[in-house]
Formats: structure tokens, sequence, C-alpha cells
């Protein structure tokens, strides 16, 4: 039997090990520029000096970001510990990228009024979830039916950020728009489960644990792409939530329309989000909650958005 292709053996590990689907490609990829960096040649016969060199040549003759130096490196450690069961030793004098520490882009209230004015539709509702609940991109397109409670006014963030699951508002002024989407959702799943499919994919073990799960309509996606996906081998139909490109692209547009000055994208709504409750008074605590920070000081950032920094600093320009 032959010795399954290196890139296979990667995967496997990093699904093992529950890591995201996105951390698997990213991972995946550093290792293919690394062998590429050294002329092809198998990981197993190189080390500490190769790995060295690597990164450094990331930072230096790249100039990279700090954070992509560093995910590169942990994509090579794990390769090293996890796959290939080699522990490095001392990487020596690695060059690594200075951290810079930049402040978010954040819209004011009207900037979101005017960027929001532009959207309509499914898109508009995105986002206005992400801003009106501080969610990423990835956690609105694959929000499921059961995930939203409208007599408790949550949304349950399933398997966000490092694989956590946290619970943040619901805006009241979004239920109506969301009943709408649910109903136009559930004609979708419908129709599919007419069409003899109707299945979509759960997380983890679910399928094999609980086999009609699938169908169920509590699983189902609030935002279910427009085509179903379609197995050539086997010939099954599913769907998919919709792409990060069709809210990322269409935000894009109503940054453009709307004459918002600013380097504004999905993002923004969620920084946006955390800048205007910590203007309304909410604690740093209570926003790094909602937000699903693991560390404060990554939701402290926000209080020098404000220029606040534990007390309000007024101008004495304004005194005159």
């Amino acid at each position: 039997m032959s010795q399954p292709r290196l890139m296979d053996q990667m995967r496997f590990a990093l699904r093992a090990r529950h890591y995201s689907r996105r951390t698997e490609d990213a991972y995946c990829l550093w290792v293919e520029r690394f062998v590429r960096f050294h002329g092809m040649r198998h990981p197993a016969r190189m080390g500490e000096e190769e790995v060295n060199a690597f990164v450094t040549h990331l930072a230096v003759n790249r100039k990279m970001a700090a954070s992509t130096q560093t995910q590169a490196l942990s994509a090579l450690l794990f390769l090293y510990r996890h796959v290939l069961g080699i522990e490095l030793g001392d990487l020596g004098d690695v060059v690594r990228a200075r951290r810079t520490c930049r402040l978010p882009v954040v819209l004011t209230v009207q900037g979101v009024r005017a960027l929001l004015g532009r959207m309509s539709g499914r898109e508009w509702l995105m986002a206005s979830l992400m801003y009106g609940a501080g969610l990423r991109v990835s956690e609105c397109i694959s929000l499921r039916v059961q995930d939203l409670d409208f007599q408790r006014h949550e949304i349950t963030v399933r398997d966000g950020k490092g694989g956590k699951d946290r619970v943040t508002m619901l805006p009241e002024a979004l239920i109506p728009a969301l009943r709408e989407q649910l109903q136009r959702a559930r004609a979708v799943h419908e129709a599919d489960v007419a069409d003899g499919w109707g299945a979509v994919v759960l997380p983890g073990a679910l399928d094999r644990k609980y086999p009609n799960a699938a169908f169920e309509w509590r699983w189902q996606w609030v935002f279910p792409q427009e085509r179903r996906w379609r197995n050539p081998q086997t010939g099954a139909e599913g769907r998919h939530h919709v792409h990060a490109s069709i809210i990322q692209r269409a935000v894009r547009h109503a940054v453009q329309a709307s004459g918002v000055d600013k380097n504004a994208g999905c993002h923004t709504l969620r920084h946006s989000f955390a800048t205007h409750l910590l203007e309304n008074g909410y604690d740093i605590r209570t926003i790094q909650e909602l937000l699903g920070h693991k560390d404060l000081r990554t939701t402290m950032i926000y209080t020098h958005v404000l220029n606040r920094g534990g007390r309000g600093v007024r101008s004495p320009f304004d005194a005159l």
C-alpha cells in the first residue's frame, strides 16, 4: 500500500485536531510555498536551517506582516511536530517582521446609515446583522435557523473564531426582515426536499449519529446559496450557504455609492458595532463577550479609537 501524499497527511492531521477549514487551507498553502522555496525538497530532509531561511525570507524579501509570518511558522511547526514526527530545535536568529499596531477603520453612525441605505434585500440584511450583532462575515453567512432566538432576542454564534460558541444580541428592528428571509429559505428547502434532496452539511459527525437531522428545518442555512451544488461522481445534490464574496462585493459597492471616504469593508461594520457600544457607555468586558475576544487587550483597541484610554480627554482648543 502506497504512502499517502504529504499534503493529504497534513490535511488529515489538521482535521483530526478539529482545525477550521480556513486554517487547514492556509497551513497547507504555507507548506507548499516552503517546499517550492527550497527547490521541491521533501521537508523530512530539511530542518531548522531551512525553516529559518524561509521565515526570514518572508520578513526581509517579501516584507510580510508579523501576523502572516507567525502563521507561516505555525504551519511549519505543525507539519514537523504532528505530521513528520520531528521536533524542531533552536531556529537560531530568525528575523521577525516588526509588529505594527494599527487602529481599526470605524464609521460614524451616519456613515453606517449611508452605507446600509445603498443596500437592499438579502445583502442589506446580512450587512445589518454584522453591524447590529457584531458578527464576522463567516459567522453571518453560516447562521442556521436554530441559531436565531426571536423570543430572547439572541443569536448563537456556533464555532466562531478559535472554535468558540458565544451569544450576542438579535436587533429587534431586524426581526421582521429575518422572518421574511426564513420564509424564503423554507420555500427553497421544501422545494429541494420535493426534488429528492434537501440535506444540509452538518458539523462534526452529527450526520452519522442522526442520519435524518440533515433534512430538518432547524439545521438549514438562514442564507442558502441560489444554486445547488452537485457531486459529479455520485450525482448527489445539496445546498450550501451563500459565499462570503457575495456580501463582500455588495458592501464594497455600497461604500462607493454612499460616498463614504474610508477604506471600509464588512469587518468595518463589526468594528463600528464595538465602537458605538463603547460610545454609548457599555463596559469593555460586555463588549468583549459580545465580540468573542479571548483576550481583553484585543477589545481595548476600541478605547484608542475613541481616544479615551479610561477617561475622556478634551482638547484645550475647545475651551477657547
